[in-house]
């Protein structure tokens, strides 16, 4: 509780703050916290091991649900949005099978109406710019964030990639004009996690 007040305070008003308890909460816990911060306006992110669990928490609490875990797959992502727990998705490249599974899954997403985070298990210069170029291509209704996971792993394999300059990611702009995209050339990064806070 008193991380995800801390994380509220530091970045105010606006910006997503969501607590991600990685599948380690029962759910007494999770929604013992949920209802104790729910005036913080935040989202949980996958409090309990099982889609069931946090479904329930979700329930039991009214806040957003974001999986993770839980999130790999065609069915999965079906299951989550049937057990109304889905109201936010991590899609990462290495869990969802590589960049065309993962393109699949963006796409159902899109038609379920659940907004998503493009991302990966953990980073490179590869894996980030694989899931950049995926969330460019996303409409902005379905993308919730996007994360540069490149400064993660050293060395660099790609040291002159362009780097992200105030939670913005750009890509070239070369890059852009060849997609011909409708959307500014940029993916958000301005979602908060309690794992971006000591």
């Amino acid at each position: 509780m008193a991380r995800l007040t801390q994380v509220r305070a530091a970045v105010g008003q606006g910006p997503r703050v969501y607590g991600d308890w990685n599948c380690g909460a029962d759910t007494l816990t999770a929604i013992r916290v949920a209802r104790a911060t729910a005036h913080l306006d935040v989202m949980l992110e996958q409090p309990c091991a099982t889609l069931e669990a946090c479904a329930q928490v979700q329930k039991s609490t009214g806040l957003p649900m974001k999986l993770d875990e839980n999130a790999f797959d065609i069915a999965s992502l079906l299951a989550g949005h049937k057990a109304g727990a889905m109201h936010a998705v991590a899609l990462k490249l290495s869990k969802m099978g590589g960049l065309s599974a993962m393109r699949r899954c963006r796409d159902l997403c899109l038609t379920l109406g659940t907004q998503m985070c493009i991302e990966d298990t953990w980073g490179s210069d590869t894996t980030t710019a694989a899931a950049l170029h995926l969330a460019a291509s996303t409409p902005a209704r379905g993308l919730m964030n996007t994360c540069d996971l490149s400064h993660y792993v050293a060395p660099r394999l790609a040291p002159l990639a362009p780097p992200a300059k105030t939670a913005v990611s750009r890509l070239p702009t070369a890059l852009v004009l060849a997609s011909r995209q409708t959307q500014p050339p940029s993916a958000n990064l301005s979602s908060y996690s309690t794992e971006d806070f000591p």
